[in-house]
């Protein structure tokens, strides 16, 4: 995919990912429309970036927000060459009711196929187009701690996969990709979280792997839609990790068990010393 000249829309671009991810694809020559739900963020994302970016707040999770975004490039720059489904929460710490679920799969699942539905049918006409998912190494692993994160991750995945074999004969691109731990206000939220479960979650991220930049994740997804490359793994251990899945899966889900214990272990011992001294000392 010719990244030079191309028009990029690119969702939750108001910090960490989106915003690197807004910067390289700039860098690389593309004209950008930066989608946030946060106006000002996304605004802020453009202002620093340069002429060829132009932020624009809009809701990735609506059939109208993404219309909106679309709109936005078409009227800035011209045809959309590249989407890049960005925008996720991390979702209700635990199982979560019917509403926590509702919110993560509207916006880690089900704005990726609205995004989809809107731009296949000018893409197989043109016969081209590129369409990056950014999951998580949880779509192909498991999210401890997040019920909700760990199985909206893998529908995103799965729906990427779906894309690829379906279209990819009609010259649309697929990128998935699936880091670990990677330095942004999302995994901050969840690292200085009070709630046991949304603590467990975070250490699970961070003690899997090096916690990575935005801006390594970013270069690493210009490269792999430039060079067609469907599964972009920035944490290359992930590749071992999920051959071990597959070779034995009654000796993995053991091996997690026994990593949930041990994270929930840990974070009782923490909340027993943080009431033992004080939660602000």
């Amino acid at each position: 995919m010719q990244i030079e000249g191309s028009v990029v829309v690119i969702t939750g671009a108001g910090g960490g990912i989106g915003r690197a991810l807004t910067a390289a694809f700039a860098a690389a020559g593309a004209s950008v429309v930066a989608g946030d739900i946060d106006a000002q963020a996304a605004a802020q994302t453009a202002a620093g970036i340069g002429d060829r970016v132009v932020g624009a707040g809009a809701d990735a999770a609506s059939a109208d927000g993404i219309a909106a975004l679309l709109d936005r490039a078409r009227s800035a720059f011209g045809p959309v060459d590249i989407f890049v489904a960005n925008a996720g929460i991390i979702g209700a710490p635990g199982l979560g009711g019917d509403a926590d679920w509702d919110q993560v799969l509207n916006l880690n699942l089900r704005a990726h196929i609205r995004a989809a539905e809107a731009l296949l049918p000018e893409w197989t006409s043109r016969g081209n187009g590129h369409f990056v998912s950014v999951a998580s190494a949880a779509g192909l692993l498991t999210q401890i701690g997040a019920a909700g994160y760990a199985v909206s991750k893998h529908a995103a995945v799965g729906f990427a996969e779906w894309l690829a074999v379906t279209h990819g004969d009609s010259g649309i691109g697929v990128t998935v990709v699936c880091p670990m731990g990677v330095a942004t206000p999302l995994l901050s939220a969840i690292t200085e979280s009070r709630d046991p479960a949304a603590q467990v979650a975070a250490s699970s991220i961070t003690t899997a792997g090096a916690v990575l930049s935005a801006e390594y994740v970013a270069a690493a997804v210009v490269d792999g839609v430039r060079n067609d490359t469907f599964m972009v793994l920035p944490h290359p251990e992930v590749l071992d990790m999920y051959r071990g899945k597959g070779t034995d899966y009654d000796r993995w889900i053991s091996g997690m068990r026994r990593y949930g214990r041990a994270l929930h272990g840990n974070a009782r011992s923490r909340g027993a010393t943080d009431q033992h001294f004080g939660a602000d000392s």
